[in-house]
């Protein structure tokens, strides 16, 4: 057995307000025997004392039985958020409804508030954590990889005419590779403490899409794929931000060029929802596929299916958990769907602000194929 015992707190607060108000009642019975009755001294000291014991413990006895355990339960919560312990609190207010039952839901809704906030503290502090794990993972490998590349030139590679173009190449892509990861990193930094806010604006959606294949035909080119805009109509609008519907846009084409094979294809074409207001957005290439168990995870920061593959080819391990957080952002959705050796299909719907049209009775003259690299 402890040899503390717990204390008994003592009422003290509920003692003064019962002293207080038995103080005047004392002096008004004192009056009251001595003057009006004409009662003897002994018998009205005893009459007196009597009178005020009994009040002083009626006014005690009242007091404690309305406010001693409300004020208990003040005293536990503000003990609980000084030392981050949380529990649930239910109406704990009394059925008169006064200032101190108004006091203790304040209190409680303090409590609450002050216990999210730690809670979402403490999600920064494990994503600050993990961000910079993850951070110094992937600098390691470009910043040792052109640290051997300088320091073999300086131990007399320099010289060497037959490797030293070569070494300075491997270094200048590594470069380059981590500016690429910087940028990204700055990106999905913004993002995911949603510091990034999206301007939604009504943009033309082949627009956007042409103007991004455009810009990555060189890159499809050298890679042998082909790029094909399927059917969009050209006066179709959509509301989203311009500059992260065409990032999306870049990292899910762009990454269906790189995980691609030899002649193979990315398909960019829409397809109907059952709103009128909601259209979905198809990505789809002929590459290499994702494996089903994978699916769930490629689009967290620096997963990589094939990271040997993924880094020979520049890739940071960000661009799929860009797309999402974007996409999120926007309040839509996005859908993958892939095979092995046959390809994957991104999926992302996107709102429409002309609603009052036809979605279905276009006129042909507006749709636009075009094909890439051919």
């Amino acid at each position: 057995m402890s040899s503390k015992k717990k204390r008994i707190p003592t009422y003290k607060l509920g003692f003064r307000k019962a002293l207080y108000s038995t103080i005047p009642i004392g002096v008004f019975t004192w009056l009251l025997v001595f003057v009006y009755l004409g009662s003897s001294t002994v018998e009205g000291v005893v009459v007196t004392a009597a009178m005020i014991f009994l009040n002083f413990l009626t006014f005690f006895v009242i007091d404690y039985r309305v406010d001693y355990k409300r004020l208990m339960m003040l005293e536990r919560i503000s003990k609980n958020i000084s030392k981050k312990r949380f529990e649930e609190m239910d109406d704990q207010t009394s059925s008169s409804n006064d200032e101190l039952d108004y006091v203790i839901k304040k209190l409680v809704k303090s409590n609450r508030t002050v216990e999210r906030e730690i809670q979402r503290l403490n999600r920064i502090e494990n994503y600050r954590k993990e961000f910079i794990g993850d951070i110094s993972h992937e600098l390691k490998t470009p910043i040792f990889a052109i640290q051997g590349f300088v320091e073999t030139l300086l131990n007399g590679a320099l010289e060497d005419e037959k490797v030293n173009r070569k070494f300075l190449q491997k270094a200048m892509r590594n470069v380059n590779r981590l500016i690429y990861l910087t940028k990204d990193l700055m990106e999905i930094s913004k993002l995911e403490t949603g510091e990034l806010k999206s301007e939604m604006e009504e943009i033309y959606l082949y627009d956007i899409i042409n103007e991004v294949v455009e810009s990555l035909q060189y890159k499809a080119q050298q890679e042998q794929v082909n790029l094909f805009i399927e059917r969009i109509d050209r006066n179709l609008r959509i509301r989203a931000d311009k500059n992260q519907l065409r990032q999306v846009l870049i990292n899910l084409i762009e990454n269906g060029i790189k995980y691609n094979v030899p002649q193979g294809s990315v398909r960019i074409e829409l397809s109907p929802t059952k709103r009128a207001d909601k259209m979905i957005l198809n990505i789809e290439d002929t590459g290499i596929g994702i494996d089903e168990a994978d699916l769930p995870r490629v689009t967290e920061r620096f997963f990589r299916v094939d990271k040997s593959r993924s880094r020979e080819r520049g890739g940071t391990g960000l661009g799929l958990a860009i797309v999402k957080h974007i996409i999120e952002a926007h309040g839509e959705t996005l859908k993958i769907r892939s095979e092995p050796n046959k390809g994957s299909k991104f999926s992302i719907s996107l709102t429409r602000v002309d609603v009052d049209a036809d979605s279905h009775g276009t006129d042909e003259a507006t749709f636009s194929e075009i094909s890439r690299g051919k």
